[in-house]
């Protein structure tokens, strides 16, 4: 029946999927027009060659709620690309639903065991906290935190086994992101779970991550605690380099990046007390190209928020 199952995932996951903005948003058509402009001004509106997955487009969705219903615009917000560590954030949510749901606590004790133990260096360098290893046990609160913040690739694998990616795909369908499933973890398919060692790479677009960070900051991303317990963990976010680095010291960003080979993203809720908004950034781009690009862009679109 497992087999079953998985092969039935496999061909849904394997259509192309027709992405709808959701009727809370209205929908700006200048808003996508400047968005457009700046996205073309920065060289970043057209193709990139992504290696083996060939051409790609960015993907950029920015919700401004600043003032009543929320409005939305982008350039290829529908398009589905490689989001590298921010769909840790889909994990984290499912992680956090089932807590609220009492199936485990935020202290419940993980066995640290192979092969889910990858991490050989810190995504972080500066963080203190030692890698995973073997014969360690953490907490699930502690692998959060470590997935979240430090982004790290062991503790990702650990919870997407705790959470189970069907738990964790039915939620997702919930919200309508359907496309975005989590099919992967972070280690090498030779070493993946029976039934996923060819299933397809995870995928995104920005529209789902940006709705996804709408709703952890509206509290409606499953419950209110869940929503704040996530935002705390995207406040706490050690990775600075991205889009924060063209905001204002005085603008908090609750945010999560990711960053591998051909693809560098950001995603995350700015907030400096009168200016609100999402901004979701996923860029076939190396991170040593995207980095200078994405504080650039987050600069503009912070200047074209406030106005």
């Amino acid at each position: 029946m497992k087999t079953f199952v998985f092969i039935l995932l496999s061909i849904s996951f394997s259509f192309a999927q027709t992405v709808k903005v959701p009727e809370y948003y209205k929908t700006d058509s200048s808003l996508n027009n400047k968005l457009q402009q700046i996205a073309a001004d920065l060289g970043i509106a057209g193709d990139f060659n992504a290696g083996e997955d060939g051409v790609e487009q960015i993907s950029l969705a920015v919700i401004d709620f600043s003032n009543g219903q929320p409005v939305i615009g982008g350039v290829h917000l529908d398009n589905f690309i490689y989001p590298a560590s921010f769909y840790k954030v889909y994990v984290a949510a499912a992680v956090l639903k089932q807590v609220s749901e009492g199936k485990y606590s935020l202290n419940k004790y993980i066995a640290v065991t192979s092969p889910n133990c990858v991490d050989r260096s810190k995504e972080i360098k500066n963080d203190p906290r030692p890698l995973l290893k073997e014969g360690d046990t953490v907490t699930v609160n502690y692998l959060l935190d470590l997935m979240i913040t430090r982004s790290d690739n062991s503790a990702a694998n650990f919870l997407i086994d705790l959470a189970k990616r069907e738990n964790i795909n039915e939620m997702m369908h919930q919200y309508g992101w359907q496309g975005s499933e989590v099919t992967r973890k972070y280690l090498s398919r030779k070493n993946e779970d029976p039934g996923y060692e060819k299933i397809r790479g995870t995928e995104t677009c920005a529209l789902h991550a940006a709705d996804f960070m709408y709703r952890v900051y509206t509290n409606q991303l499953v419950n209110p605690w869940v929503s704040m317990q996530l935002k705390c963990l995207l406040g706490r976010q050690l990775d600075q380099t991205k889009l924060a680095a063209g905001l204002p010291a005085n603008a908090m960003f609750y945010h999560k990046t990711g960053w591998f080979s051909f693809w560098t993203n950001d995603s995350g809720i700015v907030d400096d007390g009168k200016t609100k908004y999402v901004i979701s950034c996923l860029l076939p781009l190396t991170e040593e190209q995207a980095v200078p690009k994405m504080k650039i862009l987050s600069q503009k679109i912070y200047e074209l928020m406030r106005k």
